[in-house]
């Protein structure tokens, strides 16, 4: 059985919260001292950064996809185990997901969003049966959570598409629920 991936899509910025980095180095960490290979957005900056140089200095493997557009402005990891540079946003997308086995979200904006729902959808549509974790850092993703309810109770969605997520509070949470899905 090959190492298992795990795809973490968060933000290009810090945040304010100073506990987002602290999760964001945690679940890096987390993830090389399990075998997991880190799947992400190939960024060197925010907590996409964070995410990367925790999972290196833990010794873990690393494959980071970033378009050619963002090499700059989030200041592609050249130095990671993989390195992978796409055309478009899609396709870095795509070339990510394909890419894990599991889905973390941490703390991010618009970008971590699509991310999460493109995945969410896909899995609603039945296109894979990958696990999503929303890592919801000191209540981050509360209003998110809240509006899916709402999407839910209006009719718009089924229940079953809130069971597609399961809602983390920290990146200790989210190793132990990845090792269950991983056994």
């Amino acid at each position: 059985m090959s190492p298992k991936s795990v795809c973490v899509y968060c933000g290009s910025r810090a945040g304010i919260d100073p506990a987002y980095a602290v999760d964001a180095h945690n679940i890096g960490a987390a993830l090389a001292e399990n075998g997991w290979r880190l799947v992400y957005g190939a960024g060197d900056v925010g907590l996409m950064g964070t995410v990367a140089r925790a999972a290196q200095d833990a010794g873990g493997d690393t494959f980071g996809v970033i378009p050619q557009h963002l090499v700059d402005w989030e200041v592609g990891k050249t130095d990671l185990t993989t390195y992978i540079v796409t055309e478009t946003m899609h396709e870095r997308k795509k070339v990510m997901f394909m890419n894990c086995d599991a889905v973390v979200v941490l703390p991010g904006g618009a970008g971590s969003l699509d991310e999460l729902f493109e995945a969410l959808t896909w899995r609603q549509l039945g296109l894979h049966s990958k696990p999503i974790y929303l890592l919801n850092t000191n209540g981050y993703w509360g209003p998110l959570i809240s509006l899916m309810n709402h999407v839910v109770t209006q009719g718009f969605a089924d229940a079953s598409l809130l069971d597609y997520i399961t809602v983390v509070p920290d990146a200790a949470a989210a190793t132990l629920a990845l090792r269950d899905a991983f056994s």
